[in-house]
């Protein structure tokens, strides 16, 4: 499809990526979303703790809400989604990827950008309750990756989802973690890390056979952290094995349902290979909303419904 000309205009004090990135991750807030937790069991024994959240009146709808690194289903830019959608009578299931709904996950392995078994395993979960006739995913970041990949790699899709929505999607993995590391991001960069870093270190005495103590001490870059453990956890030879085979780019041909990616040109995470022209002008299911800004998830907007929410609703109310 031809590229979306964007609407998206963000008050004056927040056309700079810093600060709309930073002010979304630690300043917004939502209030008023009512979350139902329910846990899956999955087919190797670990689990994924589901935050549901409803309409006021039985939906046959629902939207699948994936967050990004180091992220969770309580975050302002999962919950700000869920009441908007709830308020327009659709029924909201928020994913915590494994180890990231405040309880550590069972096994060595964890989640990462292409994880799409686990996304695999919410459809199928959901599909069982027999009440959704719609289904919507909604991917921010991380989840964006994962949410394209995971349409543009499978033959067939079930029949009742009819729509993916991308916000912030580091397409091209290996230059989205470039752009990440890179002088200007610095500050981000430690944040996350830090972070991971955390949450992998009761690993260490869980499973010494797989991760060592000296292993762990030489991570010092996010690289490192995906040469140490997110590939060898996952499957991957390398970090650049992991990036090259669980980035959603080269499924964007693939996709045969309505798909919107929305990737602000200010986002300083992403890099150029992260804007998919080529593969939206050729693929009449992909849609490519290039906002000049709004930073990474920044689209701040006018009564606390970010841009990005209003558009992933009238996206799936086109359908």
């Amino acid at each position: 499809m031809p590229i979306i000309e964007s609407t998206y205009k963000p008050p004056f004090w927040a056309k700079k990526s810093f600060v709309s990135t930073v002010f979304s991750g630690l300043a917004r807030r939502v209030n008023g979303v009512m979350q139902t937790r329910e846990r899956i069991t999955l087919e190797d024994g670990d689990f994924l703790d589901l935050d549901w959240s409803y309409s006021e009146k039985p939906s046959h709808k629902v939207i699948v809400l994936l967050h990004g690194l180091e992220g969770h289903a309580q975050r302002p830019y999962i919950t700000g989604t869920a009441k908007l959608f709830n308020e327009k009578d659709i029924d909201a299931c928020a994913v915590n990827f494994r180890g990231c709904s405040g309880e550590p996950n069972r096994l060595f392995r964890s989640y990462h950008s292409g994880a799409t078994e686990d996304l695999e395993a919410v459809i199928q979960h959901i599909l069982t309750k027999g009440q959704y006739s719609e289904i919507y995913i909604k991917g921010i970041s991380l989840g964006a990756n994962m949410a394209l990949k995971y349409s543009g790699e499978r033959e067939q899709l079930p029949k009742e989802l009819k729509a993916i929505v991308a916000v912030s999607s580091p397409c091209h993995l290996k230059g989205s973690c470039d752009a990440l590391m890179s002088l200007k991001n610095k500050h981000y960069a430690i944040r996350f890390l830090a972070h991971l870093k955390d949450k992998l270190k009761p690993k260490l005495e869980q499973f010494p056979q797989d991760i060592s103590v000296t292993d762990f001490n030489a991570i010092k870059t996010l690289i490192d952290f995906d040469d140490a453990y997110t590939s060898k956890a996952h499957g991957f030879k390398n970090a650049l094995d992991y990036y090259e085979q669980a980035s959603s780019l080269q499924y964007l041909p693939n996709i045969t349902i309505p798909t919107l990616i929305i990737n602000s040109l200010n986002d300083s995470f992403l890099s150029a290979e992260c804007y998919p022209v080529k593969e939206a002008k050729q693929n009449p299911n992909l849609y490519l909303e290039m906002p000049k800004y709004g930073g990474h998830v920044g689209f701040i907007n006018k009564g606390n419904v970010y841009y990005n929410e209003k558009r992933a609703l009238d996206f799936v109310n086109q359908l």
